[in-house]
């Protein structure tokens, strides 16, 4: 029986093929790092390799952002136009989708962001992001938010309009179909 975060070797295969198109594609994003080093360190990592799946399957379309010479690790943002697809609609943690009376979504951000193997990307790295292009001109994405803003109530997040990104707040317990969220992943 397959470990549920481990792909098959065709998965595994197919979804190097579109994480090396997209490097090839958008080589702005990662200058001087070289696809094959990368390659080598996605399958030598299957628990990674699976998470990127993950985040691909949901509209996030990853790619290598980076490479932190400190910890020796690639660093993968979801680098899709909008906030990922299958990420939008929910509220940023349990406690504030609990909290809803009625309307429910189905789920938050921090649990998808733990399922998927993700980090919710931080205001600094969504900060980063926005340099390799323009991202969330139409949607939004919840970020990381400081512990004492989400103990009161609310949580953060971001988007790029009349070139200037926005960093917002809302109430926790709101989501909308045009706000998702955005994740890294170390490899």
């Amino acid at each position: 029986m397959k470990d549920q975060k481990e792909l098959l070797p065709e998965e595994s295969t197919e979804l190097l093929k579109i994480l090396k198109a997209r490097f090839e594609k958008n080589s702005n994003r990662h200058k001087d790092l070289d696809w094959e080093k990368v390659r080598i360190k996605l399958e030598s990592n299957p628990d990674k390799l699976w998470s990127l799946n993950e985040m691909e399957k949901t509209g996030g379309e990853p790619d290598v952002v980076r490479f932190d010479e400190k910890t020796n690790e690639y660093i993968f943002y979801d680098c899709s136009a909008e906030s990922p697809k299958g990420r939008r609609s929910t509220c940023y943690d349990i406690e504030a989708q609990e909290s809803r009376k009625e309307f429910k979504p189905k789920n938050n951000v921090i649990d998808m962001a733990v399922a998927i193997g993700i980090e919710l990307l931080s205001e600094q790295q969504y900060r980063e992001l926005q340099q390799l292009g323009k991202f969330d001109q139409k949607t939004s994405s919840w970020i990381k938010t400081p512990p004492e803003i989400r103990k009161l109530g609310g949580a953060l997040f971001c988007d790029y309009r009349y070139e200037t990104i926005f960093v917002y707040h809302n109430g926790a317990e709101s989501y909308y179909a045009a706000r998702g969220f955005r994740g890294a992943l170390r490899v």
